[in-house]
Order: C-alpha cells, then sequence, then structure tokens
C-alpha cells in the first residue's frame, strides 16, 4: 500500500461532528489501497468538545497512531468557567459573562489561530520522524482546528512534500469570527496564515461550493481547479438498521441533533409547532433534542407553553444519535442566520439524508443544503419569513403520518453522498499528486 500521513487534532475517544470527516476517510483508505499513518493529540490532554468512546472501533487496523503532548489553554480556562469541555469557537455559549468575553478577547489576540496552536510543534515534530522513517511523501492536515494546517506548511516547507489541505469549515470567515475582537494586528496574522495555507497546499479540500468560492477570493493567485468540493456524507455501516418503511409510529417525533445557538434563530419553527399542537390535541408531537441546544432557545419553547412536548436528551454517542434518527418520524434541520449561510452544508444533512427520514429545513430557500434536499425528495427548506407554507407543508406530514403512519422517503438519492464513495474521490485526488 501507498504510505500517506494524515494529521488531524479530532480523532477518537474525541466525539462529536469534528472527527466523523477525517474518520471515515481513514477507515476507507486502506480499501483504496492507501496505509494511513495518523498524528493526533493525547487523548488525556485534548480538549475536546465530547468524547465518544465507541468510534475506536471505526479505526481501520491498518492505521498506525501516533499521539503527541500539546499545550492546551482551554484546560485553563475551562477550570474557571467550570466547565469539562468547551465548544470550539464557543458557539453555544449565550449571552456570556465577563469571564467568557475576556476569554474571547484573549483567545482571538494571543492564541493566532485558535488556541489549539500549542499543539503545532508537537504534531510538525511528530510528522517529521515519521516522514523520514517511512519514507512519506504526501500529508493530509484537515480543521479545524485551523492551527492544524500551518503543521502541514511547515512540512511543506521543509521537505517539499505534497499537501492536501483540508478545510471543513471557513477561517476567517466563521460565523463567530467577530465574537473573539480581534485587534488589527490580529486579524491582519490570521488572515495571512490563512492565505498562506491556501496559496502553499497543493490540492485544498472543502465541504461547499460556496466555501470554494471563499476560499479562492482569499489571494489572487489561487488557481480555483486545486480548489476541490468534497462534501460531508454518511457512512453506509452506520445506517444497517433503519426502520422499515411498512412500520407505525405512535408519536409524531421531530428530531434535532447537535449543537442549535442562538444564532440559528428556529423561532419560525417554534411558531408552528405552537400552531400545531393547538390544533391537534388528539396527536402527542413531541420536540427532540439530542446534543447541546442553547438555554435561551429552550427557554423561548417553555414561554411558548410547549414544555410538555420538549424532550431534550444530553450528548450521545455517535451509535446512539443514529438510532434516535431512525425512532424519529422527521428531521430538523436549522441552517444559522449569519453571514455565507447559503453555503453552510453541516454533516449531519447527510446523515439525516440516510436515516430516510423526511426533513423539514429552516434556511435559505436557494442554499446549497436546499438543493441538496430537493435533489434527493427528501424534504423542503423554509425562509424565516415563510411561515405560512411551512404551517402548510407541516400540517401536510401531520396528515400524511395520521394515515400512513410514517414519512419515511423512497427515494435512494442520497446514496452518492456515502463515506466510500467520497474517500474513492479523495484518492483520486491523491493519486494525482504521487
Amino acid at each position: 500500500m501507498k504510505k500517506i500521513l494524515v494529521i488531524t487534532y479530532y480523532w477518537p475517544p474525541g466525539g462529536g461532528a469534528g472527527v466523523q470527516r477525517i474518520l471515515k476517510f481513514v477507515k476507507y483508505l486502506p480499501s483504496n489501497g492507501f496505509k494511513p499513518y495518523v498524528v493526533t493529540v493525547d487523548a488525556d490532554k485534548a480538549s475536546y468538545p465530547v468524547t465518544d468512546n465507541s468510534l475506536n472501533a471505526e479505526v481501520p487496523a491498518e492505521a498506525e497512531v501516533f499521539r503527541t503532548d500539546t499545550f492546551e489553554p482551554f484546560g485553563i480556562y475551562s477550570k474557571v468557567v467550570g466547565k469539562k469541555s468547551i465548544p470550539t469557537g464557543f458557539s453555544n455559549e449565550s449571552d456570556p459573562g465577563l469571564i467568557q468575553k475576556m476569554s474571547r478577547f484573549i483567545r482571538g489576540n494571543f492564541f493566532i489561530p485558535d488556541a489549539r496552536k500549542g499543539w503545532i510543534n508537537f504534531a510538525f515534530n511528530e510528522a517529521c520522524g515519521i516522514i523520514e522513517k517511512e519514507n512519506i511523501d504526501t500529508i493530509i492536515t484537515t480543521s479545524p482546528p485551523h492551527s492544524v494546517q500551518l503543521a502541514g506548511l511547515k512540512l511543506k516547507k521543509k521537505y517539499g512534500i505534497n499537501w492536501i489541505a483540508d478545510l471543513r469549515d471557513p477561517w476567517t470567515d466563521i460565523y463567530y469570527y467577530k465574537e473573539f475582537k480581534h485587534l488589527p494586528f490580529a486579524e491582519r496574522l490570521d488572515k495571512k496564515y490563512e492565505r498562506l495555507v491556501l496559496e502553499n497546499a497543493d490540492k485544498v479540500i472543502t465541504v461547499s461550493s460556496d466555501l470554494k468560492r471563499i476560499f479562492t477570493e482569499k489571494s489572487e493567485s489561487i488557481n480555483e481547479n486545486k480548489i476541490i468540493i468534497i462534501p460531508n456524507g454518511f457512512d453506509e455501516d452506520d445506517f444497517r438498521n433503519v426502520i422499515s418503511e411498512d412500520s407505525r409510529q405512535k408519536e409524531f417525533i421531530i428530531s434535532y441533533t447537535g449543537t442549535m445557538a442562538e444564532s440559528y434563530n428556529p423561532q419560525i419553527f417554534f411558531n408552528v409547532c405552537k400552531k400545531l399542537t393547538s390544533e391537534n390535541p388528539d396527536v402527542n408531537i413531541r420536540l427532540r433534542f439530542i446534543g447541546s441546544p442553547a438555554e435561551p432557545l429552550m427557554h423561548k419553547i417553555r414561554e411558548m407553553s410547549l414544555s410538555g412536548n420538549l424532550e431534550v436528551i444530553p450528548t450521545v454517542t455517535h451509535e446512539r444519535s443514529v438510532g434516535y434518527l431512525n425512532e424519529s418520524t422527521a428531521l430538523l434541520l436549522v441552517i444559522p442566520e449569519v453571514i455565507n449561510d447559503k453555503g453552510i452544508l453541516t454533516g449531519k444533512l447527510f446523515e439525516y439524508l440516510a436515516s430516510r427520514k423526511t426533513i423539514v429545513c429552516i434556511g435559505p430557500e436557494d442554499g446549497e443544503a436546499a438543493k441538496i434536499i430537493n435533489e434527493c425528495g427528501a424534504g423542503k427548506t423554509f425562509g424565516r419569513n415563510n411561515g405560512n407554507g411551512l404551517y402548510e407543508y407541516m400540517k401536510g406530514l401531520l396528515k400524511s403520518w395520521k394515515e400512513k403512519g410514517n414519512l419515511n422517503v423512497d427515494s435512494e438519492s442520497y446514496k452518492k453522498y456515502s463515506r466510500k464513495s467520497q474517500t474513492a474521490v479523495l484518492s483520486s485526488v491523491i493519486r494525482e499528486l504521487i
């Protein structure tokens, strides 16, 4: 097998959305002829938003994993604010207090590009040893945290190695970027790092056409042909036990998985649910949130007298999260109401598709998520000013559910977004370089 080095901060037992993409790439690289060597952080010293030990079973036997030391300023922060884990970017800290505001300022001006920058040299040194011992000529760096890309930049300069930079999120265009209150020098430095990575990587992989546009516009010297779109996806192995199409459900369960910050603004959905529950007292309509919904959003639900319909389940393993999708009647997808929201293509969308449940999406009706949902015949997207349209659609779903007992989707168009297929695309990108 051809050897390839992968550098990633997020790796099992780290959990959540951040680990899925690179873990699945590594899982299927051996079947495409590549032996992965993975450099990651020592799990005991890492700052993971969540942990999921069940993901360790996903690491292929062919992969060799090397864990390094690190310096984690998040460890100090977590002790100060009394939290064991910190969401990347503090994206779910609502109404921050003085300590949180100070920590954001420090993070934005003293830890550039991010607070995991203390891992760069450890990752670089470990990677150098592996490259020289194993005679490796190709590396993949994946982010966020975008500091990982600086390790790739250093390796490129030292060895002239083939370098693929995988950026699954925006860098200086991420929707919460301004929360860090960068001083001018800090913002200039951050944008410089971003530009250097995009200019020096041999190939850049990202998840949507809008992200490709954003990255291409960072420098006149960036050829758009070197930026490849490989969306997020789903692993067929995770969806072996989907609910059969003739199954009937006693409750109308609408589920949402993952983080939901205040910026997501799902109020239109809450309003429609309130109206439907009032009109259908004979139906048990349950709103199930699995993960980390912001407390102000939950407070709004309680204010609307929907507490009896609300179920909040703390973060669970990925396997159990998939189980909850399969137990649901319909699935809620909310695109944050932020700049560049049309290009947001969250990883959960593809797992929603694989569960074959009807998707109710709140977000840009001409966005990339809406396009894929339409393409797969999996549901419908509604802008935040289209409350009447959402109401009529969900009323129709409820009527259909009463008649059939489920809202399962017949189309199999989603299958093109499998992790196996996407790793085959990545493998072709690698082969172009070697």
